[in-house]
């Protein structure tokens, strides 16, 4: 059998190509205007062909596929958008799909694509009371049948099918987190085969039989590190959504709250993370001798405390309690707002090999002094935790809460770690710089900024570090979930091998 192709529309995130590269399909062409995205794309599959902006698409021009899929812009059909709908300015973009879908159909007398994938939020069922997802299914039977009319529900249930004459469509509602990624990510995925009556097959009968299911992709599951373990890694599983508007926040969870391209802009956007601080033993000599160096271990149990001597330097350790953060460090945080203390970054290394912020939080204070232990840059470039002759109180365990960081949104969509990495071009060519050129100036006229168009100097720079934490959460809040698109697009694979 040959391969089947794929093109993807309004790519973002790449996740389309590479879930059928996963699933043995080979991906041609992608369309997409954001340049972060492209970047990312074009490190990662350098041999799929971008085409920018889908209004200056001819389908008629452009390589056949088997397969188009697109995800159009769903802030016009989302809750937490204006609800537009498909008039929406974004939303809209569904039917330059669509034209170009018809295109490429009239060019190769009805044989490519023979089937598409569009996936969009379920908002899009409710959406200008229903309308909305009528009109997407009527223009994507049209393609096969122009008279036909497609009757609408009371309420649109989260799956079902229509069959034509010769061609099917049917849809289903995924939520990611009983598809391997703790993320709560519920999507419409639709599939038209304009061929054949496959699509419910594909959608409904496929887990298992297609070879694959929520837990397969064992070599790319391998390579991610196993996405729910990732997670757990980073922030021991304790995930609470945060309301930017105000204070409230929802119960402790292990499942993410659906990535949003708002993460990242500021207000509290994002989910917080609890994590766990780390103890280390923290061994020294007094300070100004031969040895003034501490040993710092890793460590559950608060070890035996020395009582040596009146004075701090005379002490020979502690426990400190190191709380791994995302960022700079913490400054003036403290049990107490007259002793706080601060981590300066020359001690980082010595505590944080992972090379994250460290914040130093003391664990023990005396039962007659008001003061607390503190972490001073002075005492040889390394914590100090100070016992003193009175016996300590233990404080509670701590915990330091921060925002979820771009490599956990990627491992939440199903992507590697390594998906946003190494995207430099130190020495750029000639046909580089004309290439992103016009990605900039397509993206400048698409959004109708009033600046001025990016010089080669600019680019040449941009290249040299296109990497921004608020570019790389927008994309992944674009994006979709890895673990969904290969079962859809197996699916079709599976569906094809049985005809054969």
């Amino acid at each position: 059998m040959n391969k089947l192709t794929l093109g993807s529309l309004f790519d973002g995130s790449g996740g389309f190509p590479l879930g059928g590269l996963i699933s043995g399909i080979t991906p041609l062409w992608a369309s997409e205007i954001e340049p972060f995205p492209i970047r990312v794309t074009t490190k990662r599959m350098p041999f799929v062909k971008h085409y920018g902006d889908i209004s200056k698409m001819n389908g008629g021009e452009i390589e056949p596929v088997d397969i188009i899929t697109f995800g159009s812009p769903c802030q016009d059909m989302s809750i937490a958008g204006k609800r537009d709908g498909l008039g929406g300015s974004r939303s809209s973009l569904f039917y330059e799909a669509i034209r170009i879908i018809k295109e490429m159909r009239c060019k190769t007398n009805g044989k490519y694509p023979r089937f598409i994938v569009w996936e969009n939020v379920p908002g899009a069922f409710s959406s200008n009371k229903g309308d909305d997802f009528k009109a997407v299914i009527e223009e994507i039977c049209k393609i096969k049948d122009g008279l036909l009319s497609v009757p609408k529900p009371t309420k649109w249930s989260n799956a079902g099918k229509i069959m034509g004459d010769d061609f099917s469509v049917a849809w289903r509602v995924f939520d990611a987190q009983f598809w391997g990624v703790p993320q709560r990510r519920r999507r419409i995925y639709l599939v038209a085969d304009f061929g054949g009556f496959s699509a419910g097959k594909i959608l409904f009968e496929s887990e298992g039989l297609s070879g694959y299911s929520s837990k397969s992709i064992s070599s790319w599951k391998d390579t991610t590190c196993g996405t729910r373990t990732s997670i757990e890694d980073a922030s021991n599983s304790v995930v609470f959504e945060n309301h930017g508007q105000d204070t409230r926040f929802k119960e402790l969870e292990e499942i993410a709250p659906t990535v949003l391209s708002t993460y990242g802009t500021g207000g509290n956007n994002q989910p917080f993370v609890v994590s766990n601080v780390k103890s280390f033993d923290v061994r020294l000599t007094s300070e100004g001798t031969k040895n003034a160096r501490a040993n710092v271990y890793e460590t559950d149990v608060s070890r035996t405390l020395d009582t040596g001597g009146t004075t701090p330097d005379r002490n020979q350790g502690g426990v400190a309690v190191v709380s791994y953060g995302i960022g700079r460090p913490a400054m003036n945080q403290g049990y107490n707002a007259k002793f706080s203390f601060q981590v300066e970054e020359e001690v980082e290394p010595t505590i944080v090999a992972a090379g994250a912020s460290g914040v130093a939080h003391p664990v023990y204070s005396s039962s007659k002094a008001s003061f607390f232990t503190s972490a001073e840059k002075e005492k040889a470039n390394t914590l100090v935790a100070t016992d003193y002759k009175d016996p300590p109180i233990v404080n509670e365990p701590q915990y330091i809460v921060r925002r979820l960081t771009p490599t956990e949104c990627a491992r939440l969509q199903g992507f590697p770690d390594w998906w946003c990495s190494e995207l430099e071009t130190e020495n750029p060519t000639d046909e580089d710089i004309r290439f992103w050129r016009e990605v900039f100036e397509t993206h400048r006229l698409v959004i109708g900024k009033s600046t001025k168009p990016k010089s080669d100097n600019q680019i040449i720079k941009w290249l040299k570090n296109p990497h921004s934490d608020s570019a790389e959460y927008k994309m992944w809040g674009n994006g979709v979930a890895l673990p969904n698109v290969v079962f859809v697009l197996s699916g079709i694979v599976w569906a094809t091998q049985l005809e054969e």
